[in-house]
């Protein structure tokens, strides 16, 4: 039987109450997100708290993690408490939409993994149909609220699949905000792609990097060196 739980080498996550495990992307998406000059971080869908716990190893930021759903918000909120940085974390339990309504904060890094997909809908024509789709409707959210709340020089980070990721880069520019780097997320070396990592901010690039990172080398099993070095502080067996 599975553990209940993934240990990293500074924290442990517990997940037996969240339909969003820790997975693979994720980790890399956490180890990725450059939080170096930020004070102040906002996690949006936080889940079991793994990207909120990430980023706290690696800073001394403040961390506000939002998160609608109940079971996970109660498991996010152990998992962080049980931290070593329990005390500059703070987790709300509520929709985006009401966070909003309250919040007085800017910040400075506004990350996000949002479970929506643009590419499961039934016509197979994305672009008609994301019009129509709740993922739309959130997307929406998180732009409307980044354009208001993240710092002059801030940046927004998002973890989506490859569809949705362009469909999120068109929708941003209505808000200002401009894509700046796509990291292509690989399975393996020849394999899929199966994320990609976006970094935007409101100042408009020449030109917006595109770069990749494969999981595991071609034989689908062994860690490829640039992500076990991304990963290393965070993995126990690396």
């Amino acid at each position: 039987m599975a553990n209940s739980y993934f240990q990293f080498k500074q924290f442990r996550v517990e997940q037996d109450k969240c339909a969003m495990k820790v997975c693979t992307d994720s980790c890399l998406f956490g180890a990725v997100i450059d939080v170096s000059k930020a004070g102040r971080v906002l996690d949006i869908g936080t889940g079991t708290g793994l990207l909120s716990l990430m980023v706290a190893q690696r800073t001394d930021a403040t961390i506000d993690a939002v998160e609608i759903n109940p079971e996970a918000a109660a498991q996010a909120e152990e998992n962080l408490a049980l931290s070593p940085w329990a005390d500059r974390l703070n987790l709300h339990p509520v929709s985006l939409q009401e966070f909003a309504k309250d919040n007085q904060q800017s910040y400075d890094v506004i990350l996000s993994n949002p479970p929506f997909f643009l590419a499961s809908l039934k016509s197979g024509n994305a672009a008609k149909d994301s019009a129509k789709h709740t993922g739309d409707l959130f997307f929406e959210d998180i732009l409307t609220f980044t354009q208001k709340h993240l710092t002059a020089e801030g940046k927004l980070y998002i973890l989506l699949p490859p569809t949705e990721a362009r469909h999120f880069a068109e929708l941003a520019t209505d808000h200002q905000l401009y894509l700046e780097q796509t990291i292509e997320v690989y399975t393996y070396i020849n394999g899929q792609c199966i994320r990609h990592i976006q970094t935007y901010s409101f100042i408009k690039p020449a030109t917006s990097t595109i770069s990749q990172i494969h999981i595991r080398e071609a034989d689908k099993v062994t860690y490829t060196f640039k992500f076990s070095e991304l990963l290393r502080e965070y993995y126990l067996h690396l």
